[in-house]
């Protein structure tokens, strides 16, 4: 009976000190995204890297994107990607074509402009991991596992500067072995935008540039 009584007490003791850690995570999380909606625009410069060890495959490209609400006008791989709230612009100039995308409700969608500030408050579990030094700025990681386990993604982590509150990295971890990372270079807050930028100007596309515009059904 006393050794049913310990293992009963070591498992509530381990189970309480876990529950702390994911409250304790979830609360910096939260602070960062409290954070983040208090500022009435953002700029972000970025790099982007997809890795794959197992099929040798390493492509790293720079972006940047200006972030107002859910409203973002991206700039990656020589497309630019205008999110109105409703519909998204994909604006491919090599190939002089518009194309219009509706909005998506995939919820295992963590790296995209919309949701890089809230993509964590539905359908992960939370965790405290190290604090590092990265480039004389302490880094402070959660980890992040998906509560379904049909998930496609094992694991994101995501990397919180200690002293500003900003994210700093996000790391997510495919159960096909990929690695994407997202790095951010440049922050900056409440810049003179105009509203302009997220609205797509069709008239400029269809008309004087002579664009493809489709709109899948």
């Amino acid at each position: 009976m006393k050794r049913i009584i310990l293992v009963l007490s070591v498992f509530l003791l381990t189970a309480n000190v876990f529950s702390q850690d994911a409250s304790k995570a979830k609360a910096l999380l939260d602070e960062v995204a409290q954070k983040v909606e208090g500022y009435s625009n953002i700029y972000l410069e970025f790099n982007h890297r997809i890795d794959n060890y197992d099929a040798d495959v390493h492509q790293e490209t720079l972006g940047s994107v200006n972030l107002k609400g859910e409203k973002y006008h991206l700039n990656y791989m020589g497309t630019e990607q205008i999110f109105d709230g409703t519909k998204t612009y994909i604006i491919i100039h090599e190939d002089e074509e518009v194309i219009i995308q509706k909005a998506s409700n995939n919820q295992n969608e963590t790296l995209t402009p919309s949701k890089i500030f809230s993509f964590y408050k539905k359908g992960f579990n939370y965790q405290m991991g190290e604090l590092k030094n990265t480039k004389g700025i302490k880094i402070q990681y959660v980890k992040l596992t998906p509560i379904d386990s049909d998930s496609e993604i094992d694991n994101v982590m995501v990397g919180i500067d200690s002293r500003t509150k900003h994210i700093y990295t996000i790391i997510e971890t495919g159960k096909n072995s990929t690695i994407t990372t997202l790095e951010v270079r440049t922050f900056k807050t409440n810049q003179p935008i105009s509203e302009k930028l997220f609205i797509f100007d069709e008239a400029k596309y269809r008309g004087q540039k002579n664009y493809t515009i489709s709109e899948p059904n």
